[in-house]
């Protein structure tokens, strides 16, 4: 659906132009930025017309799409517009200015959407034979729990699980980080408690990285029952209480002088090993 600006390229009908920071529109979507109003809004905003067109394509309802001005008369553009508008959400023709302000950034990409924020209820999570999932305690950092949801979702595993007090899956960092793999893959959180309960009653082989670890990570069990990765927090790891309830726990071994890997770097070498017997190259 489009209109046609007697000055210009043809844009999206239906849309609301706004130029002014103080749009009260405007200030409800920068608010996005802090965690507090992510959660009373329940949505979040994902940077880039990439990961906006993967999100409408794995079926997540668009709420706002908001574009600048470069972004009038393209096609891509005028796509997510049409089903943001089919699906009854808001369509905003922004500043350069305005969309800098809203992303935070000096070089803003064209397109911004926002969405509702979906988590997988952990006790609806019923692991299956081949599947492996991602535990994670008290990761802080935005970059490596996106890089993590982006590795889980290339190596096929289910989703990951968020333990205890955790940065935000649905920050602007950490979505863009996952470079559209928050659209894919399940995100479910629980606190301490609740994972070790979930955990035993799951019928999952818990693989844990730990310093006490007396098992090679290559040579724990990941085919005879579903798996949780089971990873500590970047500085501290994994509490020896947590640590306890896995039924196996590994080491990776180092050579080099590095007294550790990057947590993300650690989940990836993990989450390849497990999934290892499951993955196929096609050369053809």
């Amino acid at each position: 659906m489009t209109d046609r600006d007697d000055n210009g390229p043809r844009r999206p009908g239906q849309v609301k132009e706004i130029t002014s920071l103080a749009n009260p529109i405007i200030k409800d979507i920068k608010a996005l930025s802090v965690k507090k109003n992510r959660e009373a809004s329940g949505t979040f905003m994902a940077e880039g017309l990439k990961l906006v067109l993967d999100a409408l394509e794995s079926g997540w309802r668009i709420e706002t799409l908001i574009y600048s001005k470069a972004g009038i008369g393209k096609p891509l553009v005028e796509k997510a517009a049409s089903r943001t508008v089919a699906a009854g959400g808001l369509v905003l023709e922004v500043s350069e200015k305005v969309l800098s302000s809203v992303t935070r950034r000096d070089n803003p990409q064209m397109v911004v959407g926002i969405f509702e924020a979906r988590w997988q209820n952990l006790f609806d999570i019923k692991p299956k034979a081949n599947e492996t999932w991602v535990a994670l305690d008290r990761v802080r950092d935005p970059g490596n729990l996106g890089t993590i949801i982006r590795t889980a979702d290339a190596a096929g595993a289910s989703g990951v699980i968020l333990i205890g007090e955790t940065t935000d899956p649905f920050s602007l960092e950490t979505v863009r980080a996952t470079m559209g793999s928050i659209f894919t893959v399940p995100v479910a959180r629980g606190t301490q408690y609740e994972f070790t309960k979930w955990q035993k009653s799951s019928g999952t082989n818990v693989v844990a990285t730990h310093l006490k670890g007396a098992i090679d990570y290559r040579k724990a069990d990941y085919r005879s029952k579903p798996v949780v990765l089971l990873m500590g927090n970047e500085q501290a790891g994994l509490p020896d209480d947590l640590a306890a309830s896995a039924g196996t726990k590994v080491r990776i071994p180092q050579q080099g002088k590095a007294d550790s890997l990057n947590l993300a770097c650690a989940t990836a070498v993990m989450l390849f090993e497990a999934r290892r017997h499951l993955l196929t190259l096609d050369l053809a």
